[in-house]
């Protein structure tokens, strides 16, 4: 993430106040209330990049690649994020998480 977007994402934190939330994270949390996790399966792309794309996601696909697993964790929770218009700064509230013992399922811990 670019330090200008970390920036803008403090900015807006700051601005509306740590009792403002973006709707976004009601909507997520609705989401994962009302439907089952977000299932995500791995392609190998091209140039050695893994591929994810969401199999069960109501609104759409969500799609995010990387090159590492680790990468890959760290996007797809950002795609998740950006699906839902919630800025990065929000990840911490939102607490999107990959189900353990579960490959490729994000939910809300």
């Amino acid at each position: 993430m670019t330090l200008t977007k970390r920036a803008k994402d403090q900015l807006i934190k700051v601005l509306f106040g740590k009792t403002s939330v973006p709707r976004g994270l009601f909507e997520l949390n609705q989401y994962f209330r009302h439907y089952e996790p977000i299932n995500f399966k791995h392609e190998q792309g091209e140039n050695g990049n893994i591929i994810a794309i969401s199999t069960n996601y109501r609104y759409g696909s969500i799609v995010t690649s990387a090159k590492t697993l680790s990468e890959l964790d760290t996007n797809i929770k950002d795609a998740i994020l950006t699906s839902f218009e919630i800025p990065s700064s929000f990840a911490k509230e939102a607490a999107i998480a990959k189900i353990q013992n579960k490959q490729g399922e994000y939910a809300i811990a």
